[in-house]
């Protein structure tokens, strides 16, 4: 994979910084959404395909991304195909400040350190003046204000980025409204982004630990002891992360 071009976890990161505080929107959702951002960027190198509401591995040849890589790797190890939820749910300690570093080290953001009341130390980030950053928000600017359909990988992005909440972090106020309604539509361009996407937003809600309801059939019976036991299985799996 070149690396002239940042990629989704990258960009939405870049997405997410605020420029007055030096710190990230929507910080607990975020690290949800660099997750789903890894599995949308694997996608679109051909590594990994949805099979239903699941995430299967087509090709596990390395990208040449380490952070990628990682999550490919791990995704390989399962298996077998798992569901977005587990997947985007799961512990993803240091994602965020993995992916910060990195920018850090491309000249993307500089840190600038700090105190926290005077004692404790913190660091703040802030976006480098370079094209790249502005041609990502302009790309997603571009796509809301024309309506024209965006390709997968804005529409990905655009999707991740509503799914995190930052539509009133990019667009604020009643003025925003529109543009915030926009981005959500958004959602619909890429199938492997809106997949990752409502997944992002079930993980949020709480409800990671049932598949979405399908239309029932004819016949069909449910075994409620099994019900509640997968149900107590997956709440323990959202619990742990």
């Amino acid at each position: 994979m070149g690396r002239s071009r940042r990629t989704l976890p990258e960009e939405l990161l870049l997405l997410a910084l605020d420029p007055a505080t030096g710190t990230t929107a929507q910080p607990q959702s975020l690290d949800l959404g660099l997750a789903g951002a890894q599995l949308v960027e694997l996608a679109l190198a051909g590594r990994i395909a949805p099979d239903g509401d699941r995430i299967a591995v087509v090709l596990p040849r390395p990208t040449g991304d380490p952070t990628l890589d990682t999550a490919l790797e791990l995704l390989r190890r399962r298996g077998s195909p798992v569901r977005a939820v587990h997947w985007i749910g799961g512990p993803r300690l240091g994602l965020r400040q993995t992916y910060l570093a990195h920018l850090e080290r491309c000249g993307m953001v500089h840190a600038v350190p700090g105190q926290m009341c005077g004692v404790l130390p913190t660091t703040r980030y802030q976006a480098s003046e370079d094209a790249s950053s502005r041609e990502i928000r302009l790309r997603v600017d571009t796509a809301i204000r024309t309506g024209v359909p965006p390709d997968p990988r804005t529409a990905a992005l655009a999707a991740l980025a509503h799914a995190v909440g930052l539509g009133k972090h990019l667009y604020p106020g009643n003025e925003g409204r529109s543009s915030r309604s926009r981005l959500r539509d958004l959602i619909r361009y890429d199938p492997m982004g809106g997949l990752v996407a409502h997944a992002v937003m079930d993980v949020q809600n709480g409800v990671a630990a049932a598949p979405r309801r399908q239309p029932a059939t004819r016949g069909a019976t449910t075994n409620p002891a099994r019900a509640a036991a997968g149900a107590s299985h997956g709440m323990a799996r959202a619990g742990a992360r």
